[in-house]
């Protein structure tokens, strides 16, 4: 079998209005930006990490989910940049640490995309 580096990967996330879910990104820190083509598709990225954001108007946040993981340097930074803004929408969790080894915290966003954030302990 030929030795094949896997370089990155980019989840795909459904959201019901892409111009909004665009705007919370970027207020969450991140550059985003939407696919030029005729599809409802957006790329979002900060620092390393991308997602792949898909509009589906027929989503349902209570009976679809989806989730991401972010490792980061400081996760009770991240969380209080994250809960200083106003107005985000969806529930942010306080960071506890896990016995895991991980200071961790999690953010559902309105569209019901839980992404848990953690950082060593």
């Amino acid at each position: 079998m030929p030795d094949i580096e896997f370089t990155s990967a980019a989840p795909i996330v459904p959201v019901r209005n892409l111009d909004a879910a665009l705007d919370r990104y970027r207020r969450l820190g991140f550059e985003a930006r939407e696919y030029a083509g005729r599809e409802r598709y957006g790329f979002v990225d900060r620092g390393a990490v991308q997602l792949h954001l898909t509009e589906w108007a027929e989503h349902d946040p209570l009976s679809t989910s989806s989730s991401v993981y972010f490792y980061v340097s400081d996760a009770d930074a991240l969380y209080a940049e994250w809960k200083a803004l106003a107005d985000l929408g969806g529930r942010l969790h306080p960071p506890q640490d896990t016995p895991y080894g991980l200071r961790e915290f999690a953010y559902v966003d309105p569209d019901g995309t839980l992404h848990r954030v953690g950082s060593p302990l």
